[in-house]
């Protein structure tokens, strides 16, 4: 597995090794031990989550407060979305900045989204099935959701607007200047 630290260097991209042949291919989609060593500290992921969605579909922007905070490693078994990784940290030095990777089913990397950051993403593909492991259950009460499209942002989800598909509550989450956020100084790992 190949870790590649991004502009904001606790958002990372996980880049399996394809085996590849006339069969077919094969990957080690997670592996514990590297990763582990990589960061530096252990993520205890307790549940995998799958979804579906059509091209236009936009989830997010999302995240947990709290106890139930999570990080999510995050890829792509079918089609191809831009996966966005938003810092919420109060504090930080990329506080508002962005991530946007195109996750594919043909390039196999995965985002690791950590605690303090909002996410989502776009279907590209007529379809996408999105795969993510996450450290802590959903909490409904603990959920924040951030505008899409609040301008602070300026994230290029690669799609005409008119061809977003957005759930009610996405439609009306608040700017980032209006949620409750994360502290930069708190370890949320300990």
């Amino acid at each position: 597995m190949k870790y590649t630290r991004t502009e904001i260097p606790d958002v990372i991209i996980c880049e399996p090794k394809i085996f590849g042949d006339n069969r077919g291919y094969f990957i080690e989609a997670y592996k514990e031990n590297s990763l582990t060593e990589f960061l530096g500290y252990k993520i205890n992921f307790c549940q995998d989550n799958e979804s579906s969605s059509s091209k236009g579909v936009l989830r997010g922007l999302h995240y947990q407060l709290g106890k139930y905070s999570q990080t999510k490693l995050v890829r792509v078994i079918q089609g191809c979305v831009i996966d966005v990784a938003v810092d919420c940290r109060k504090g930080s030095p990329t506080f508002g900045k962005h991530v946007a990777v195109e996750l594919s089913a043909d390039n196999k990397k995965q985002l690791l989204v950590p605690k303090g950051f909002a996410h989502g993403f776009i279907v590209l593909s007529d379809t996408a099935i999105f795969s993510y492991k996450v450290d802590a259950p959903y909490h409904f009460e603990s959920e924040v959701g951030i505008a899409f499209d609040d301008p602070t942002l300026n994230i290029d989800w690669k799609l005409d607007k008119n061809d977003y598909i957005l759930s009610e509550k996405d439609l009306k989450n608040p700017l980032l200047n209006e949620v409750e956020l994360f502290d930069y100084n708190i370890n949320y790992y300990e």
